[in-house]
């Protein structure tokens, strides 16, 4: 198995910020937008280098979608941040009216989701986001895997035309993707190939994939583990290319099952080859207040829920 290593843990958010602080020296047309969240989305580097560049709009968060709908209009690129909650739930009349419907060139960046928000609790976490942004014609779905991986995805989307929704999440993870694993929209990477099981991962499942996998190729099973980091559009032909040589997959997210990335790929296998699938996700249920490890643990969003599920999903084959 290829070994990776946590080069040290920090927050996917500090990546986002890091991306857009080099985005606003390299590219004019970006616009940040905040919601008062501005040492949340690690947004005050760009700022301090770019204050005509920027508009706080405070606990607005629909005026702020609109605003940036608006930018597009004179060739501005903008990035709106705030909580996934509160980019997603709370706005998304404002998403789908002024955005997806005439597919205008705003960058939904969102921090804190999932249930890794922690003690903040149900009304801040939110688990259906993906779902509500995939169903929206012509949004792109992104979710990266840690920091390194989030810069990339920030910087890349600038480049892509139409309205983008890219995740990250508030705790501290495991960083180990590097420069040379190129981020390109809409393509999966494989991180360890394998023959009896393919492990579709995104955003903190894939380092907890690949933990999972390293214990399971100490019981003699090879795992093949891809970073699915785009949602939308799916790399539909990776994951046919796996399933084909497993016969088997395990999806992992930090999601409600029900709309999420294994929602995408089961659709994807009933239609092309249906395949045994378990899923590792959030069973339609709210979140709570606890600190992220003790939430992971509660509603099984780690390597033990994956090593299970892999065993399940064989147990099929």
């Amino acid at each position: 198995m290829k070994k990776y290593t946590d080069i040290g843990a920090v927050d996917t958010r500090s990546g986002f910020g890091v991306g857009l602080a080099e985005l606003g020296r390299t590219n004019p047309d970006v616009i940040a937008l905040c919601a008062d969240l501005v040492g949340s989305l690690k947004m005050q580097e760009f700022i301090d280098e770019n204050p005509n560049r920027f508009i706080q709009v405070g606990i607005a968060e629909a005026n702020m979608m609109g605003i940036a709908a608006g930018l597009t209009i004179g060739g501005k690129i903008p990035f709106t941040g705030t909580f996934a909650n509160f980019s997603t739930g709370r706005v998304y009349d404002q998403i789908r009216q002024s955005i997806a419907y005439s597919g205008k060139n705003v960058k939904i960046c969102a921090s804190h989701a999932g249930v890794t928000l922690g003690e903040d609790g149900a009304t801040h976490q939110i688990l259906e986001d993906i779902g509500l942004m995939k169903m929206l014609p012509g949004m792109t779905v992104i979710n990266p895997c840690d920091f390194n991986q989030t810069k990339a995805a920030t910087i890349a989307i600038a480049e892509h035309e139409g309205p983008v929704y890219l995740r990250f999440g508030r705790p501290k993870v495991a960083n180990f993707t590097t420069d040379e694993l190129a981020f390109k929209i809409g393509k999966g990477i494989v991180l360890n190939p394998g023959e009896d099981v393919t492990i579709a991962a995104t955003g903190h499942l894939v380092w907890e994939a690949l933990l999972a996998a390293e214990e399971l190729e100490s019981e003699g099973i090879t795992a093949e583990v891809i970073n699915i980091h785009t949602i939308k559009p799916l790399d539909e032909v990776l994951i046919l290319e796996s399933v084909l040589k497993t016969g088997a997959i395990v999806t992992a997210e930090e999601h409600n099952y029900m709309g999420g990335l294994g929602e995408s790929i089961s659709g994807t296998l009933s239609k092309n080859h249906p395949t045994p699938q378990e899923y590792v996700a959030t069973q339609d249920t709210f979140g709570e207040s606890g600190t992220p490890i003790q939430l992971m643990e509660k509603y099984g969003l780690n390597k033990n829920a994956i090593i299970s599920a892999s065993k399940r999903v064989l147990a099929r084959k």
